[in-house]
């Protein structure tokens, strides 16, 4: 599908660093292991890392040029064995880089603003923050940033494409930008970027319209402190807009599918080997009778698609717009002894009705495109439109995009 500009609506997580794709970040205390404390490696595993020993000591004393730095040859020791899995999401982050993702889930971050993943060695755009200065350039959703400052950034783990483009507040980074086989330089100012992760307002024809950009840590309060709001209006419908929205914690998107659904599951972990579990919403929630329209697009990824997913297989209300991320599996979260981080899968994630839909994404129920952007043209939000019509009793026509060719 050919990607769109960015939009009035179009808010999302993340710059500086750039998670990969949108973390579900699993928080999981339902992870089937324990990782083994410092000093308590399994007699399999002693066996399996004689090598590497082997290599660091002849690294300490035959290596011509003394003295070596440690941490350096820790972290590629590190990184070398997480890109053994073949895991985009399976990752080291360095104490810096650390802080930085914390910071960014609590709303505020620093650098260009840019959600990005790595697709087939490229660096590759879910999409940028609202308002912030990538929006501001013109990134768009798939365009792949090939170079930064004079640097190649082909190949590189995204945690190490993150530090060349991200630099000081105030300065500037040229990029060398592909999209749609085309390339061309993008200067983008570095800046500080507050994250606001929930909006509401009341739209034409009494419709209530909910805004998610991420699924942060008060994502869930600020969701019901908005509802109940938007609901003492008594709209005829319900819009809530998860468009290039790349997901955040397990326990607040849940938290959040539980607002608009009634008792059932909400999705299901898959560990492997039979271990499951189901997470459901409960009864006597604020929005589980209000018609209901859930916006999704090329960037809705993890946690939205959580969300979208338990709407439509519960029957609860329909997806518009265009097809997901699709990124189907879960990550926990862990702080290191040196202040880093480990983003590790643990699971996949599972719609009610146990699909799974990664790399896949979910098709809407009713696609529309939106119009080419155009410089010195107002945009129109062709997908909020269709969404305002459908809970009107409108006919909505679906545009399914054009099969592309092999």
């Amino acid at each position: 599908m050919k990607l769109r500009a960015a939009t009035l609506f179009f808010i999302l997580l993340f710059g500086i660093l750039a998670f990969n794709s949108g973390y579900v970040i699993g928080q999981s205390p339902w992870a089937p292991f324990q990782v083994f404390s410092s000093g308590e490696m399994p007699a399999e595993a002693e066996e399996a890392f004689a090598p590497l020993w082997e290599v660091y000591s002849l690294v300490q004393t035959r290596y011509f040029e003394r003295p070596i730095d440690n941490e350096l040859l820790a972290e590629g020791a590190i990184n070398g064995m997480l890109a053994a899995l073949d895991d985009p999401y399976s990752r080291y982050l360095s104490p810096a880089d650390e802080a930085a993702e914390r910071d960014s889930m609590q709303g505020e971050i620093s650098g260009i603003g840019v959600e990005i993943t790595s697709e087939d060695g490229f660096l590759t755009v879910i999409s940028p923050i609202e308002g912030s200065p990538a929006e501001a350039a013109g990134l768009v959703p798939g365009d792949r940033i090939l170079e930064a400052d004079g640097i190649s950034l082909l190949d590189l783990d995204v945690g190490e494409a993150a530090q060349i483009v991200r630099g000081p507040v105030g300065t500037s980074v040229l990029l060398v930008i592909e999209r749609d086989g085309e390339t061309f330089d993008l200067e983008v100012m570095r800046d500080i970027i507050k994250i606001a992760s929930v909006r509401g307002e009341i739209l034409e024809d009494n419709i209530a319209y909910l805004r998610l950009s991420q699924f942060s840590f008060d994502t869930a309060v600020e969701v019901e402190k908005i509802l109940k709001e938007l609901l003492a209006e008594n709209p005829a419908g319900l819009i809530v807009d998860v468009r290039r929205n790349p997901g955040g914690s397990l326990q607040t998107v849940v938290d959040v599918a539980d607002q608009f659904l009634t008792e059932g599951p909400v999705l299901v972990q898959d560990f492997g080997a039979e271990n499951k579990r189901t997470f459901s919403a409960d009864d006597n929630d604020l929005a589980e009778e209000i018609p209901l329209v859930i916006l999704i697009d090329e960037g809705s990824a993890s946690a939205s698609e959580v969300l979208a997913g338990a709407i439509r297989d519960r029957g609860r209300g329909i997806l518009l717009g265009q097809t997901s991320f699709g990124k189907g599996t879960v990550q926990t979260w862990h702080e290191l002894s040196n202040q880093g981080g480990l983003r590790i899968t643990i699971a996949r994630w599972l719609t009610p009705d146990e699909n799974w839909i990664n790399k896949t994404g979910l098709d809407p129920d009713i696609f529309i495109p939106l119009p080419e952007f155009e410089e010195g043209v107002d945009f129109e939000d062709t997908q909020l439109q269709a969404a305002i019509d459908y809970l009107l009793g409108k006919e909505v026509l679906s545009i399914p995009p054009a099969e592309k060719e092999s």
